[in-house]
């Protein structure tokens, strides 16, 4: 029969709930980036569990297209990342908010 639905989603429900307590914990920016993703990557985990439970490749495709996103979103955060050290700002999110231009 397979996998049932409730271990995708259980399994989906750990990895966000872990970034979601990543993100709300953390203040480095490389680990908040990290939380980001595992909560992404949760949401996928349930996206391809509803897939499979309903017999439908929409799930897989809408999970292509949030991988696609959270790639490009690394590319842009890493790179706001490495500006701002080779500036040699202390890398804390919360003294971020006064950085301008």
């Amino acid at each position: 029969m397979g996998i049932s639905l409730m271990y995708y989603l259980l399994v989906s429900g750990g990895l966000f709930a872990l970034g979601l307590l990543g993100v709300l914990i953390r203040r480095n920016p490389l680990l908040l980036l990290l939380s980001v993703e595992l909560m992404l990557n949760g949401a996928n985990v349930a996206l391809i569990g509803f897939s499979r439970h309903w017999n439908s490749t929409d799930g897989q495709v809408f999970a292509l297209v949030v991988m696609v996103v959270a790639a490009a979103e690394v590319v842009i955060g890493l790179g706001l990342i490495v500006a701002v050290f080779r500036q040699r700002i202390a890398l804390d999110v919360d003294g971020m908010d006064h950085l301008k231009g």
